[in-house]
C-alpha cells in the first residue's frame, strides 16, 4: 500500500480587493473618431454598435445550431438536453425582451406562432421554432438527418463516428 504524504497546513495571504478600472489607451491623435466595441469570445462576436435584427442574422448564419432565449428559460434548458443526448452542443444566446422581438419570425406551420418568439432554435440557418416543433422534429425522425446536413454532428456530412452504423434512411422524409 503507498503511504499518504501529509502536506503542512500553510497559510497563503490573497489579495481580493476590486482591480481598479482599465484605462483607455492614449490617443496619438487630436483626432475624435469614434471605434466600434466589439467583444469576442470563443466561437462568435458582438458588436455593440451592430443593430440587433443585424447581429442576430449574423449569429444564424454562423452557427449551426443556436438558440435564443430568455434568461432562466425552462424551454430552453429541455431544448439543450434533448440536443445533447444527441451529440450537438447548441450556442444559446439569452436576449433582452426589446431584443426577442427582432427575431424572424417562426415557420408558418409552427402551432405556436402567436405566442412568444423565444425560445427559439435554428439548425442551419432555418428557424425550426419553439420546444414544441424542435421535438415533434425529433419523434418524426428527421431530426439527427438534419443535424448531420447541416454539419452539426462532429462537423461532417458523411459517415462520421455519430452515424456509422446507423441506417440513416429511417430518417428520410417520407
Amino acid at each position: 500500500m503507498q503511504r499518504l504524504r501529509s502536506w503542512s497546513s500553510d497559510v497563503v495571504q490573497l489579495d481580493l480587493s476590486p482591480l481598479p478600472p482599465p484605462q483607455p489607451p492614449p490617443s496619438s491623435s487630436n483626432n475624435t473618431s469614434m471605434s466600434t466595441t466589439a467583444i469576442s469570445g470563443a466561437g462568435f462576436s458582438i458588436d455593440e454598435e451592430e443593430p440587433t435584427e443585424a447581429r442576430i442574422r449574423r449569429l444564424i448564419s454562423e452557427h449551426p445550431v443556436i438558440i435564443f432565449s430568455r434568461s432562466s428559460c425552462c424551454m430552453c434548458h429541455v431544448m439543450k438536453k434533448l440536443l445533447a443526448t444527441i451529440g450537438v452542443h447548441p450556442t444559446v444566446i439569452e436576449l433582452d425582451d426589446h431584443e426577442i422581438a427582432s427575431l424572424p419570425p417562426p415557420p408558418a406551420h409552427d402551432s405556436l406562432s402567436s405566442r412568444s418568439p423565444a425560445p427559439a432554435v435554428f439548425i442551419g440557418g432555418t428557424c425550426v421554432g419553439g420546444l414544441e416543433s424542435l421535438v415533434a422534429l425529433h419523434l418524426s425522425g428527421h431530426l439527427v438527418r438534419k443535424l448531420v446536413e447541416v454539419g452539426a454532428l462532429w462537423g461532417l456530412r458523411e459517415l462520421t463516428p455519430v452515424t456509422q452504423g446507423v441506417d440513416l434512411s429511417s430518417y428520410n422524409e417520407q
